[in-house]
């Protein structure tokens, strides 16, 4: 039997903690070796549960094949090749494996690029390995590795539990049970104990809601209770943005006009005397190129490749929606620690016997030394290892500001915990706002609680004063609110700290009885600078027309000192036991003039976010703990925070900083608008050549004249859009207003009437030039091939042309740059040479039945397609010098 196999048979919740780690030889200090782990997972494989295996690369193909803009172009080549004209479709086939390659390698980019995002939004596990505490993927567990559980997590695959301190963990989603279990690593349980009464072990999928814990995998992958139940689960799609549906039903739309367009134009040839063969083919051709098959894949390319290049600045989007909607975000509620401070926690000051002291004013009492064991041992920190012959802290940043204070005042962490043994947990919580451990010490028992000073002082009945324990009186506790609120408002943190001795009968008690009657021994003033770019990140989105909220749960005074300092308006200041007295309108209408919530609770947030969205906000939130879990969800933006979020932040924001810096929200937005800007840019471009093609066309038949273009040159014209649609704009750099706009109004359509103005000014422009063109050929007498010739090179320069006056909305091409979109530069190149070779290669004359061109046709064709176009950028340029010295001051000039 394979040792997978076996492993899978033993009953874990029957064999005690000493027996798991043997079986899995495994140390709990030291867990698996990197060596180790490699050959393990040799073995069992990667811990995922199994998927539906990807598409082949021939499928791809078929699908392409199967396309109906494909499979009208194969009709044509089928009708060339039935009537005689084995030239033409062969060239017809040669088109069709180009636009193939193309279809492919665009959608292809656009998956790849959706597909890679995973690689930089996985949530990473904390593990035990070498002797050192490491995080890796949730993939790359094996039996045997030792796993820290944390509130907030996602536990990664089935453990025994090794460790537990009150360690609650939700198991709805693979039992139904509704409330949170408590764990015991301690007990053993008899072999018929049901999956759900099995309290020694924590299953893969499942959630930490309270308490902390170590254990160790017993089972991963399609082994693991929840790979059972699931058994073949399929690979999940990116479901279509609102926008991707949008251009679907819009393009559903357009191929009815194309479809009718192109009868018209067969019909109205018929009647003019043309044969039967030339209006089939001239129908069938200009339906091909009119419907715009390439708009739904135009706009997953887009989205996609810019969700990655987002990835690339630290902000990794987990829902393609996201990159649609980042640019229409009109408030920022944001939390303080960690985003628009450093996150860096330190001790600056205690507040003991009635006085401020630091770590040069210490002195060792038995009161002192108590206040450094509350601080340690309520605390949800550990080491991970040794740097420089000193421990390393990880956690939560308040817990390890105290450890490390603890190891600078000359107190050994690891030996306060080994002298104090931790019976339970109370861990800390919104409603509380403290932890609370009750430690065994020697033969006493000690309530050890730490938290906010107002709720602490609450459940203190006694206060140590000057050396003594004297009664907590209301003048007393008044004073040391004043001494709190003193210091906050000098922008520190302020943490209490309280113990008391219980009788050894209340080893096991509620939390109540824990936190009643508590002795209050001081305060500790912890500091967290305000990170050095928030300030310049603030201003930016401010003149972006983006208004930042801080949402804090910290004290008022505190949040008001940072906002200051980061360029928030400081004056007004919501609290959360305003909010709860408010009505939502009332809550709405107060947070027009507040920049500041302090004091909130997850509940608060929530509404904050509601009562912004219903009056029109776009609203984008930050958030890091489990308890923002609904308003990640419920904002248009949840934005989560990468290194110090929990797994129920990310698993429920759409955007993901990898850095923690708030600076990455601005750039974030930034990124956001000028995707949604070079999307609208591309579809303005790809579109209005649609149009050019169909009013040279029609303007042609009603003059009774014969169509300015072959059937064969209508299909390179539609791959030349397409390409230049799909690689140029994409890459195009933002314009140099794009952050002093206000953010566009999600009531606007995306075909807004400027958007369906641009297109059709923009086709009539250059299918004018293409007429002119035409007409001049034709007037100086110019055999059919030699106008077409004509009225093909006009196209082509023109459509060049108008891709480059297309590429900005309001900034100069001269201001934007000439050369600043290679990609751009490189498809206008291409073109050209294609071009040339096209009216002077003697072979692909006859094959695109062109021929040579001599100079006064280039004289032509150059003044026709400038001519008229060239109103767009000087139109812009006029625009840019009127406002243009405005624009910082005004925001949006349009």
């Amino acid at each position: 039997m394979s040792a997978k196999k076996w492993a899978e048979l033993i009953m874990w919740h029957a064999t005690s903690r000493e027996q798991t780690i043997q079986i899995l030889e495994s140390h709990l200090d030291a867990g698996l070796s990197t060596e180790e782990v490699e050959r393990r997972r040799g073995s069992v494989g990667f811990n995922h549960l199994a998927t539906a295996p990807g598409k082949p690369w021939w499928k791809e193909i078929i699908e392409e094949l199967t396309e109906p803009m494909i499979l009208l172009l194969f009709l044509v080549g089928v009708l060339y090749g039935l009537l005689g004209e084995l030239r033409d479709a062969i060239t017809i086939i040669v088109i069709i494996i180009a636009v193939l390659a193309i279809e492919i390698g665009n959608e292809s980019r656009a998956k790849g690029a959706i597909k890679a995002l995973s690689k930089f939004s996985a949530i990473r596990t904390p593990v035990i390995r070498d002797a050192s505490y490491q995080e890796c993927l949730p993939s790359e567990l094996v039996p045997g590795d030792i796993v820290i559980l944390q509130p907030g997590e996602r536990i990664p695959a089935d453990l025994r539990l090794l460790e537990s301190i009150s360690l609650h963990v939700d198991e709805s989603s693979l039992t139904g049970e509704s409330v949170p279990v408590l764990k015991n690593a301690e007990v053993i349980l008899d072999e018929e104990a049901e999956l759900g009464d099995r309290r020694n072990l924590a299953y893969s999928g499942t959630l930490v809601t309270a308490g902390k814990g170590i254990g160790v995998v017993i089972r991963t992958g399609m082994a693991t209770e929840l790979g059972k139940m699931v058994g073949l689960v399929k690979e999940a799609r990116e479901p279509r943005t609102p926008l991707q549906l949008h251009m679907k039903e819009l393009t559903r739309w357009m191929v009815w006009i194309a479809l009718g367009f192109s009868a018209l134009v067969a019909i109205a040839g018929w009647l003019q005397g043309s044969g039967w063969r030339e209006t089939v083919f001239d129908g069938l051709t200009l339906a091909f190129a009119t419907i715009p098959e390439e708009l739904p894949i135009l706009i997953a390319m887009v989205l996609g490749l810019g969700a990655y290049r987002l990835s690339k600045q630290k902000a990794i989007v987990r829902r393609l929606r996201t990159a649609e909607i980042l640019g229409n975000v009109t408030v920022i509620a944001t939390d303080k620690t960690g985003t628009l401070t450093e996150n860096r926690m330190q001790i600056s000051h205690w507040f003991i016997h009635d006085q401020l002291c630091d770590k040069e004013k210490w002195q060792r009492s038995e009161w002192t030394n108590m206040i450094v064991h509350v601080g340690c041992l309520a605390n949800d920190g550990f080491v991970s290892g040794q740097q420089e012959g000193k421990p390393v802290f990880e956690g939560d940043p308040t817990d390890t500001a105290f450890l490390h204070a603890a190891e600078d005042l000359g107190y050994d962490v690891e030996t306060i915990r080994k002298q104090f043994r931790v019976r339970e947990q109370f861990p800390f919580d919104n409603a509380t706002k403290r932890i609370t451990v009750t430690a065994m010490y020697g033969q006493n028992l000690y309530t050890l609680s730490k938290g906010a000073t107002e709720e602490l002082l609450d459940v203190c009945k006694t206060i140590v004063w000057h050396d003594e324990i004297v009664p907590l009186t209301s003048e007393v506790h008044a004073r040391m609110i004043e001494n709190a609120e003193k210091l906050a408002t000098e922008g520190y943190r302020v943490i209490g700290l309280a113990c008391k001795e219980m009788p050894l009968d209340h080893a096991m008690t509620t939390r109540e009885h824990a936190e009643s009657d508590l002795v209050f021994l001081g305060l500790a003033a912890l500091y967290d600078p305000p990170r050095t770019e928030v300030a310049a990140a603030v201003e930016t989105l401010q003149q972006a027309g983006v208004r930042v909220m801080m949402v804090t749960g910290d004290h008022a005074a505190t949040a008001g000192s940072i906002a200051a300092h980061v360029g928030l308006e400081s004056s007004r200041i919501l609290l959360g036991r305003d909010i709860e007295s408010m009505s939502d309108s009332e809550l709405a209408m107060r947070l027009r003039d507040a920049s500041i919530c302090a004091r909130t609770t997850a509940e608060h947030k929530l509404r904050i976010v509601r009562a912004l969205q219903q009056h029109g906000e776009v609203v984008a939130v930050t958030g890091d703990g489990v308890n923002d879990g609904p308003a990640l969800k419920e904002a248009a933006v949840g934005i989560a925070m990468g290194k110090s979020g929990t797994n129920v932040a990310k698993e429920s924001a759409d955007l993901v900083l990898a850095d923690d810096h708030f600076g990455t929200v601005t750039i974030a937005i930034g990124e956001g608008r000028k995707l949604f800007a070079n999307l609208q840019k591309a579809v303005r471009y790809y579109l209005a050549a649609k149009v050019a093609l169909i009013f040279s066309t029609l303007i042609s038949v009603a003059a009774g004249l014969s169509l300015p273009f072959a059937p064969i040159q209508i299909i390179l014209m539609e791959l030349f859009m397409d390409l230049g649609a799909a690689t140029s704009f994409p890459a195009e750099r933002p314009e140099a207003d794009v952050m002093r706009r206000g953010p566009r109004s999600t009531s606007l359509r995306f075909l807004d009437r400027a958007m369906v103005l641009g297109i059709f000014s923009g086709g009539f422009s250059l299918g004018l030039a293409v007429l002119a063109a035409y007409l001049w050929a034709l007037s100086t007498g110019a055999v059919p091939i030699q106008a077409q010739s004509v009225a093909f090179a006009t196209w082509m320069v023109g459509h060049l042309v108008l891709a480059l006056f297309m590429r900005s909305e309001r900034e100069p091409l001269v201001k934007l740059g000439l050369l600043s979109n290679r990609i751009m530069l490189l498809w206008i190149a291409s073109a050209i040479v294609f071009l040339l070779a096209a009216v002077y290669v003697p072979y692909l004359q006859a094959l695109l039945h062109l021929t040579s061109l001599h100079v006064i046709d280039w004289f032509a064709i150059l003044v026709c397609s400038l001519a008229t176009t060239a109103w767009i950028e000087i139109g812009k340029w006029v625009r840019w010098q009127k406002y243009g010295s405005a624009k910082k001051e005004r925001g949006s000039w349009l």
